[in-house]
This record gives C-alpha cells, sequence and structure tokens, in this order.
C-alpha cells in the first residue's frame, strides 16, 4: 500500500516559567524512524513530511490550511494511507479521514500492527493481541447511534436499550478478559521457568536497548545462536533465551528483549511486562546503543526512562548496568578512535562492533569481572566420593588448574565468588569433605 507519513512537530511550552520542548528528538530522526517503521510492514513510503504545529487543535490536530495541503498531496501520489507519528484522539484519527478520504494511523496504531506481524510465540501473540484489543476499545467512536435499539428494560416506559458502541465494547471487553487469563497462564508458566533456573544458580545478563541498534547481532556474536538479526526496526520481537560460557568457563544465561523506543504505547508497556521482567531479574543488564545514530543520547534516554517505569531506578541501574557503544565500525577513523578511547576511561562502558567483533572480548571479559564479584581462591582435594561435583565446580567456579592423583582423587586450583563458595561449603558438607590445601 502506498503511504504518507507526516511529522507533526509541536512547538516548546512554556509551564511555570520554564520551556519545555514538546520532543526530544530531532524532527529528520522522527521522519527517519517513522519512515523506517512503515517500511518495516512492507508499506511503500511515497511523501514524507514534517509539520510545525503552533496551535494543536482539538478536531484535527493540524491546521485547516496544512490539512488541504497533504490532502492534494495524497491525491497526487495516489496515497491511501497516512501515518501520523503522533498519538491521535478517537475524534483526530476520525476527522482526517473524513478530510483526507484516506485511511489514518497513528504512531501507536502503527506500532501495534509491527508487533502483530513480529510475535511468533503464543506468548507474544497473546500480548500483542491484548495490547490491540485495549487500543481498539478507546478507538470506539460513537458514530452509528442509528442503530440503538428503540426500547430496553422492563415496561411500557423503558428507555433505549444497548447501543451498537456499548455491545461492541462489551464485545471487546469479554475478550479482553479472556486474553487476560490466558497470558496469565503463560505467564505462570514462565515464573516456573525462572524456578528451575534459579535452582541451577547461573547468572542471567540481560540485553536492552533502543530498536534496531544491533541487540539480536550481538546476540548473536556472543552466543552463536540464529536469531532473526536485520537493519530494520523491530527485527525480533519475542524473547530469546540462551546459555553461554564465558572466558573462564563460568556458565550464565544471556536474554535478548524486545527493542525499546521512544513514546512506547502505555498499552504496549503493559502487556509485555511479563517478557520484560527477565530484564527486572536480571543479575546483570547491557544496554546496547546504536553509537552511529546522531539521536543516540535521546534514544539511550528513551531506554532508561522504560528501565524507570519498570521499577529500575539510576542508582540500581549504575550498579548492575554496562553500556555498550555499539556499531563503531560505521564512524569515521578518528571518531572511531576517540570513542574507543573514551570508552575506555570509563568504568561501566565498553565500545564494540557485533559485526566485526571488534571489542567484544573486551565486553566478554567485563561482564566475567562483574558477575565475579570478590574472588576466593582455593586449592581443593576431591576424593573419588566426590566426583560427583566436578560438573557443578566446572560450571560455577574458574579452574586454573587440575591435578588427577594416583589414588583416583583430583586436586584443583578454584576462583569462584563469596556465595559461589557458600554454595560449595553447603554441597560438600553432606558427607566427608574434600581436603582443602589451601583455602582463603
Amino acid at each position: 500500500m502506498r503511504a504518507t507519513v507526516v511529522v507533526p512537530v509541536l512547538k516548546s511550552r512554556s509551564r511555570g516559567g520554564q520551556t519545555e520542548s514538546a520532543s526530544t528528538r530531532t524532527p529528520e530522526s522522527r521522519l527517519e524512524e517513522a519512515t523506517g517503521l512503515a517500511q518495516a510492514i512492507d508499506l511503500d513510503v511515497v511523501n514524507g513530511q514534517i509539520v510545525p504545529v503552533n496551535d494543536p487543535r482539538p478536531a484535527t490536530l493540524l491546521g485547516t490550511g496544512k490539512i488541504e495541503e497533504i490532502k492534494a498531496l495524497l491525491n497526487e501520489r495516489d496515497s491511501g494511507l497516512v501515518i501520523v507519528d503522533h498519538p491521535l484522539t478517537p475524534v483526530q484519527q476520525r476527522n482526517l479521514e473524513k478530510e483526507w478520504n484516506a485511511k489514518v494511523i497513528d504512531r501507536t496504531g502503527l506500532i501495534l500492527e509491527i508487533f502483530g506481524r513480529r510475535a511468533s510465540t503464543k506468548e507474544g501473540t497473546l500480548q500483542v493481541d491484548l495490547a490491540h484489543l485495549n487500543y481498539q476499545k478507546g478507538r470506539l467512536v460513537r458514530s452509528w447511534t442509528h442503530l440503538e435499539r428503540q426500547r430496553g428494560g422492563g415496561g411500557f416506559m423503558g428507555g433505549p436499550g444497548e447501543t451498537q458502541i456499548e455491545a461492541d465494547r462489551r464485545l471487546l471487553q469479554d475478550r479482553i478478559i479472556k486474553l487476560e487469563r490466558e497470558l496469565e497462564q503463560v505467564v505462570r508458566t514462565r515464573q516456573l521457568h525462572r524456578a528451575k533456573r534459579r535452582k541451577v544458580p547461573h547468572p542471567i545478563v540481560a540485553l536492552v536497548g533502543y530498536t534496531n541498534a544491533g541487540k539480536s547481532t550481538l546476540f548473536n556474536r556472543i552466543t552463536g545462536a540464529g536469531v532473526l538479526a536485520e537493519d530494520m526496526l523491530f527485527a525480533t520481537l519475542d524473547p530469546t533465551l540462551r546459555r553461554m560460557k564465558l572466558p573462564h568457563g563460568r556458565t550464565v544465561i544471556l536474554s535478548d528483549t524486545v527493542g525499546f523506543i521512544s513514546d512506547l504505547p502505555t498499552h504496549l508497556v503493559a502487556a509485555f511486562r511479563a517478557t520484560l521482567e527477565e530484564v527486572l531479574e536480571a543479575d546483570l543488564i547491557l544496554h546496547v546503543r546504536d553509537m552511529s545514530d546522531v539521536d543516540n543520547q535521546a534514544q539511550s534516554s528513551d531506554v532508561m526512562r522504560i528501565l524507570g517505569d519498570l521499577g529500575i531506578d539510576e542508582a540500581e541501574a549504575g550498579k548492575r548496568l554496562i553500556e555498550v557503544w555499539n556499531k563503531i565500525d560505521r564512524l569515521e577513523p578518528e571518531v572511531h578512535d576517540a570513542m574507543v578511547q573514551k570508552a575506555t576511561g570509563a568504568s561501566n562502558v565498553v565500545a564494540v562492533s557485533a559485526v566485526s567483533g571488534e571489542g567484544v572480548d573486551a565486553l566478554m571479559e567485563e561482564i566475567s569481572r562483574r558477575l565475579s564479584g570478590v574472588m576466593t581462591e582455593t586449592t581443593i582435594r576431591l576424593p573419588v566420593d566426590k566426583l560427583a561435583l566436578l560438573p557443578w565446580l566446572y560450571d560455577h567456579a574458574i579452574v586454573d588448574g587440575r591435578e588427577d592423583n594416583e589414588d583416583g582423587s583430583i586436586t584443583l586450583d578454584l576462583r569462584l565468588s563469596e556465595t559461589e563458595a557458600t554454595e560449595l561449603e553447603r554441597r560438600i558438607g553432606n558427607g566427608p569433605k574434600p581436603q582443602r590445601e589451601d583455602w582463603e
């Protein structure tokens, strides 16, 4: 379908003596992003336009002159769909459709459409359907009162019965309740999976970031997985988890989550909360940023705002967040070198290229260091009756040396965190303990 993208730019407003900008994003980057969103669902964008809005109209958002100008462009380009990169009220959407004689969808509707195309698992489909129904519920405009029943209730003087719009709302609400129940069951299943993972306490590392920041490419680079990774907004939607080994042999679980975006619809934040709980549970969060994007700072602010909405405040994020400055391969040599030097001097930043692999080894080392905490060094000798502990030790400790003794016992030089040292104490406490030749 041929589509036209309209980006309304609301002027700054003054509140309490202070001037507030309506958006932190540049109009050009908003137009580029909105065009990318439209192309992500195979729309043919024939025109894109930035429209300054000095005084938003309650009925149409845009002024009369601009509406007429866009109408002429629609007829000229034979465009039957208009994407308005701004939230529209139901009345504004209906009035614009009448004026332009074309289908109109706002930013929320477009993102919902993309999510509907991308969802592939049962949970993802349920979440998108639920968000879509909640969105539709607010879109029912009272435009067909002629379908009102003439009489309702008991008695001769009964008033008007249930209108068509009320019937539609009731049907939507019934469907919403059914989806919420189905989603609750899926959430319970996910919680059971989390409980099983806690029994084998591998640390969880979650990837977050603005959509198209390169999370899935980095995920594939680190784990060797085959997750879809394309230069496309919201190329992946459903969360993916994989086990991986850090440089010193420790096993962790890496989680790739849905990409964030500015002005993410509240329906989606609520619907995808179960999925995003993987981020809340994570021991370490990798915030992947596209440093080749001129708006990367504004994108970073949007991501941190959503993390805050999920319950991760700045203080907590500072303790368990690493910024991954991705796509440095796209930068000019001078900018590239300066950025790598700046990242090297920062305590919680690693510069990488998920495509070329540059900096990925340093990132893995930093993940290992952050998850290790205070390391305990020890040398233990496992007798024959305790050799069943070997797989656990190789999964949870760093084995620096091993010696197989003649009596069948094994001597191991280990480094492990305080938590794992305590767990090792517990595991070797049942029955004869291994001899400890050096325990710090």
